[in-house]
């Protein structure tokens, strides 16, 4: 999986990875240009938040990604999470401002002398636009105003208590890294640097540290080395009294360790040069340290001494263990690449990782930067055959695929969150390109259902994907997400985790009280949430743990979500309803719990100004923090659960020292609140009050009370709710239909689940439903709506393959090659296994769980082996065959064939390569039942068959070093009819145009050709062929019975293609693809039967019978070049069969060898149809088994 990705609402997560570090970015761009600012002291310092290429993404938890400085523009300004404990600034080079930001339409800006005057108090029209108290106006030409409605802003300039720092000596220092422990410290730690952007590294840096929450600081530098210059600041996330400081590589490699908040430090030389740093979750002295060479250390005494656990380890990709799901918790997770540029996951113990002591839970190789341990869950990514295959193992145990629906066929999958043990995945499908669908596991991770619809995505700064979607803060299972509709993005939210998903609710009245007209669903409240690359610009929401109910975001009103005319708004109810609270785009913090909200303007001038809510947005004060103006870098709330201290970081032009403003906010209240200045709220969803299974009542402090809240109380009383059809999804291979049900998709058959069990054992059959994971609804129809467990039935072997562990059908002499016997059905527990390899060795194995693992066999001599297993139980038995080359390269090859053919005529099959000039080739052929091959050095050979059947035909081809198959199946009848199909358009656009798609699609036509005709299903085959518009060849085929009775004639022939036309022509065949989606058939040309002459033998005279075998040729002659000129006749001699795309997929467990992509696949057709004059059909192999 490359990363399994971040979504763009998770942000929120970028700053709780560095919270564990005690670290948090936040950079803003200067007036020198360019998107990103602070650029890293050394390459690649930064980690990637999300995707890399196109594959499996990720973003972690708190606490589980290298604790490196985050790539520099991550968050928006002001917007800090709880429990962050840092903030990184710039200052820009140039003059003006520390930040400038170009305008973007649909702004206001104002000039120095209008801000000037706001920040003084004058002029109302200058101030935010609402219901101004206290002795403000009202703006005149308003009508219908509802002052109760309206947001009102008290003008009367209140002053907050604070103190002014400012850190002289550094005015030419442009970055800078601020710690705040918090929880009843009152240590601030800043390091500020100077970075050369010529010299690309820092040339200066000060330490600099507060013991009174920010009023004074005490500069450090002569404690830590007046010559030593520090890149870095780290903080254990357990213990936040221990500080690591990193010196610049560049001049030594050392680290400054303090274990008393910073007061003093100890120097630890270093062999090498620290790129990124981990720390363990639970035990504060354990770190790993990722090095420039990409080697991994890991340290049990907080840096002093360090080991090295492993060389060539994949950036990004080391964890620790999780507790819970790892016994030991020195385990670490790694993924690492061998000398020949390959990846494997590998476990070893941080002290003893040895090459006898480490361990491969993935066995062989796995995609590159594809690991992702993740709570319980461990990712790879693996891909074969051109798709990419995702595994997923459960609290360690073993790896399963990821079962998405069958044709979701992902090209990139980012897993966003994996909270409440389940996961939240983002795919992009094969028809995808800037939006993703949103897919939600069970417990295990392996089956995925359907949440939402194409989501929108945007690039990140560095590349990474982002997806517009926003996890709400306090209350489970309510999500935000932009969805894009005929080219329109618009917001849904969700209270149930993606079951259902409704638009947001416009205010009812704007900012000055004047009603809104938006009437739903054509016109709603939109919200932006992803974080912008620019922290300046819109891109802000924001929630929080301890005030559920509270969220503010910037966005619009109107029928789409845009980038002009911004505002701010603000949802005291969860989402329900939402109140405008400014026209610009303001950040906004929580202090107190959320009992306070203070919000400070987004501009690129001075300011001095901020504002309060009490009431959660109603009505806004404004109140001066600095006497004056500032360019404000940057906003830190005190971390814990009290916040009511806030710095400010700015300064008061380019060339002034750092300026750092603390702000008190304990003036502000009266009293801590009591019981009596609570209220009860009920968390509901447009009034429905069971959410997520159960009733749930909050506490609120009332609008009118002063008080600070202190600790947060959390839910008064949760009360589970009656289970209803409302609490369950649908589960995997079921769809919602438009009643409501859950019935199976067409491609999912429900007795598949019960293929892995064994006989006296018990599975748990699906009733199309899954309760959503996390909902604590009781009784109900919850008994109705669970899955129930039954019996394993009795099954004989079936579906059974043998296949080397990676997918290929060549080994090297003297090495191990692993081969994989996988079962479709059968009962695995009481199943006795044959292997014989072919080179006179063969091995039994009782049951098939102990093959598991893989059949290791090491192969002495160079030669072709044909590998046979047999498998045997009680109720019968199934065998397999793989010829495998001891030893040549070769990208594909496809067998040319047709579908059917008569009996005793001469087939001509024909081997087509891509490329096409490989050089020397051998082709070894099987056909029939011969076990023998017959090889050869020309690309086609030509046989009859003598008796009607199925014949199977084998191609291998070899080249140099590399060996490619494609076997094929042809029906041989004395005579038969062809229709060709047509559908109606309705269905190109769900046409993938792969083989299984046309295979599954194909069974489908031939069940409603049945329903609707009411021919036995013997007597037709369907092939959908490739390309669009989609087409079809139905065969009319003269079946009869095991006992070579009853067989169709030639008129019972004719007689079913006339029913068959007829049906088709009154539009009586017709099936559903998927809810809401129903297809047409029709037909389109109907084919001759093949020209047997079946009359009886008559004698007369010789030239009589000269004459008549002349005009039979003639006219056999004349037809048969007159149907090779109609389009859409077809000459079933020359029939081709489709090439498939042979690989291990999510699609197909039942192929594994590889083949040409359909879009690779058209020159060669093209050049077959310039040869033989025939046309490409679906792979007949395939179709047969609807049979």
């Amino acid at each position: 999986m490359g990363k399994v990705g971040a979504g763009g609402g998770f942000q929120a997560r970028l700053s709780a990875l560095l919270a564990g570090a005690g670290l948090l970015v936040l950079c803003v761009p200067g007036v020198f240009g360019g998107g990103s600012c602070c650029p890293p002291p050394h390459p690649s310092s930064a980690p990637r938040s999300a995707s890399t290429p196109r594959g499996f993404s990720h973003q972690g938890p708190p606490g589980r990604a290298p604790a490196t400085p985050l790539p520099l523009v991550v968050r928006p300004l002001f917007s800090v999470a709880p429990g962050d404990r840092a903030l990184s600034l710039e200052r820009a080079r140039g003059t003006g401002a520390s930040v400038a930001v170009a305008a973007r339409s649909g702004r206001r800006r104002r000039s120095g002398a209008d801000q000037e005057k706001a920040e003084r108090g004058e002029g109302a029209s200058r101030s935010p636009r609402g219901v101004l108290r206290d002795g403000g106006q009202q703006e005149p030409g308003t009508r219908e105003r509802d002052p109760d409605k309206a947001t009102s802003f008290r003008m009367e300039e209140l002053r907050l208590t604070s103190t002014t720092f400012a850190l002289t000596g550094d005015s030419a220092h442009n970055q800078a890294m601020v710690h705040w422990s918090g929880h009843n410290s009152s240590v601030i730690l800043i390091l500020t640097k100077l970075y050369d952007y010529n010299l690309g590294s820092i040339t200066e840096s000060s330490l600099w540290r507060s013991t009174d929450y920010g009023t004074t600081y005490e500069k450090l530098n002569d404690k830590v080395g007046l010559k030593t210059i520090l890149s870095y600041l780290y903080v254990c996330p357990t213990n936040k009294r221990k500080i690591m400081l990193l010196t610049d590589p560049e001049i030594e490699s050392s680290l400054l360790i303090s274990s008393d908040e910073g007061a003093t430090y100890q120097k630890y030389r270093l062999n090498f040069y620290i790129q990124s740093l981990l720390f363990h979750p639970k035990q504060e002295d354990w770190i790993l340290a990722y090095s420039q060479d990409q080697k991994l250390y890991s340290s049990a005494e907080f840096g002093r001494r360090w080991q090295l656990i492993q060389e060539g380890v994949v950036p990004n990709r080391f964890y620790w263990s999780v507790m819970g799901s790892n016994k030991e918790p020195d385990l670490v997770h790694l993924e690492a690449r061998t000398v020949d540029g390959h990846s494997h996951y590998l476990t070893c113990r941080m002290q003893n990782c040895t090459e006898a002591n480490r361990n491969q839970p993935f066995p062989g190789y796995i995609d590159p930067d594809s690991l992702i341990v993740q709570d319980h869950y461990v990712f790879v990514q693996l891909t074969s055959g051109g798709r990419p295959h995702y595994y997923v193992s459960y609290r360690r145990n073993a790896f399963a695929q990821m079962k998405l629906p069958k044709y979701a066929l992902p090209k990139d999958m980012h897993v966003i969150s994996t909270d409440e043990n389940q996961v939240f995945a983002a795919v992009q499908e094969w028809n995808q390109n800037d939006t993703y669908n949103l897919y939600i596991s069970d417990t295990r991770g392996v089956y995925f259902t359907l949440a939402l619809e194409n989501v929108q995505s945007s690039r990140g700064p560095e590349g990474n994907i982002m997806i517009d979607l926003y996890e709400v803060a306090g209350i489970k299972g309510m999500f935000l997400a932009n969805k894009k509709i005929d080219n329109q993005v618009k917001t849904f939210i969700t209270y149930n985790k993606g079951r259902d998903w409704r638009l947001l609710q416009a205010p009812d009245t704007d900012l000055r009280g004047d009603p809104v007209h938006c009437l739903l669903p054509y016109c709603s409240l939109h919200l932006h949430l992803k974080v912008s690359e620019n922290p300046y610009t819109s891109g802000i929401i924001a929630s929080k743990d301890t005030a559920p109910s509270i969220i503010v975001a910037s966005g619009n009103i109107g029928s789409e979500l845009s980038d002009t005319d911004i505002s701010m708004f603000v949802s005291s109810d969860a989402g329900n309803t939402w109140r405008q609270i400014f026209e610009e785009e303001h950040s906004v913090l929580y202090l107190d719990q959320g009992g306070v909200l203070v919000a400070m303007k987004h501009t690129s001038l001075p300011i001095r100004h901020l504002w309060l809510s009490f009431d959660e947005g109603r009505s806004w004060s404004k109140y001066s923090f600095t006497s004056i103006p500032l360019f404000v870098d940057g906003v830190l709330g005190e971390p814990g659960e009290e916040t009511l201290i806030m710095t400010v970081f700015g300064h008061f032009s380019h060339r002034s020292e750092w300026q750092l403003v603390k702000v008190d906010y304990k003036s502000i209240f009266d009293r801590r609140c009591a019981e009596e200045d609570y209220r009860p709220w009920q968390l509901h969803s447009q009034g429905e009050a069971c959410i997520m299974g159960a009733k749930r009542i909050y506490k609120k402090r009332k609008s009118e009370r002063k008080c600070m809240q202190g600790k947060y109380a959390g839910a008064m009383e949760s009360e589970p709710c009656v289970c209803t059809e409302a609490d369950f999804d649908c589960d995997y291979g079921y769809e919602r239909h438009s009643n409501g049900q859950c019935l199976p998709a067409f491609w999912f058959n429900p007795s598949s689940l019960s293929k892995d069990c064994s006989l006296g054992q018990s599975y748990l059959n699906s009733t199309g439903y899954r309760k959503v994971v996390s909902n604590n609804c009781t009784d109900g129809v919850r008994e109705q709506y669970t899955a129930k467990p039954q019996k394993c039935p009795g099954k004989a072997p079936r579906g059974l393959r043998i296949v080397t562990a990676d997918g290929k059908l060549t080994a090297e002499q003297g090495h191990n090659v692993t081969l994989m016997v996988q079962l479709e059905e059968g009962d695995v527990q009481r199943t006795l296994i044959q292997v014989d390899f072919g080179d006179g060795i063969a091995v039994s194995y009782v049951n098939l769980s102990s093959t598991e693992d893989g059949i290791k066999h090491v192969y002495q001599n160079v030669g072709i082996f044909r590998v046979t297993v047999q498998v045997d139980n009680s109720l019968g038995s199934d065998s397999a065959v793989l010829y495998l080359h001891v030893t040549c390269p070769l990208e594909h090859v496809h067998l040319s064939l047709p579908f059917v053919t008569t009996k005793n005529k001469e087939v001509n099959a024909t081997a087509v390569l891509w490329p096409s000039q490989v050089g020397t080739l051998t082709y070894v052929w099987w056909y029939g039942n011969n076990t023998e091959p017959l090889i050869t050095l020309e690309g086609s050979i030509s046989f009859r068959f003598t008796s009607e059947g199925m014949n199977t035909i084998t191609v291998q081809v070899s080249a140099g070093n590399a060996i490619l198959q494609d076997t094929k199946t042809i029906a041989v009848y004395e005579e038969f009819r062809s229709l060709r199909l047509s559908f109606s358009p309705n269905l190109d656009d769900y046409n993938p145009d792969i083989p299984e798609w046309r295979r599954d699609i194909g069974r489908v036509i031939k069940k409603s050709l049945v329903e609707a005709t009411g021919v036995p299903g013997q007597h037709i085959l369907v092939a959908v062929l490739p390309g669009l518009p989609t087409t079809a060849e139905l065969f009319v085929l003269p079946y009869q019975d095991p006992a070579g009775e009853n067989k169709r004639s030639a008129d019972d022939l004719e007689q079913i293609s006339e029913l068959l036309i007829h049906k088709l022509n009154q539009n009586s065949v017709h099936f559903e693809l998927k809810p809401g989606v129903r297809v047409f058939v029709h037909a389109a040309h109907l084919t001759a039967a093949p020209l047997v002459d079946l009359t009886p033998t008559h004698s007369g005279s010789a030239m009589l019978m000269l004459l008549s075998v002349v005009f039979v040729g003639l006219a056999v002659f004349v037809i048969y070049k007159f149907k090779r000129k109609i389009p859409g006749i077809n000459v079933y001699a020359q029939m081709q069969n489709e090439k498939e795309q042979e690989m291990i997929s999510p699609v197909s467990h039942s192929e594994s060898r590889p083949n040409v992509p359909q879009t690779e696949l058209r020159r060669p057709g093209q050049l077959i149809d310039e040869k033989v004059e025939s046309q490409l059909i679906g792979r007949y192999r395939s179709t047969l088994q609807s049979l």
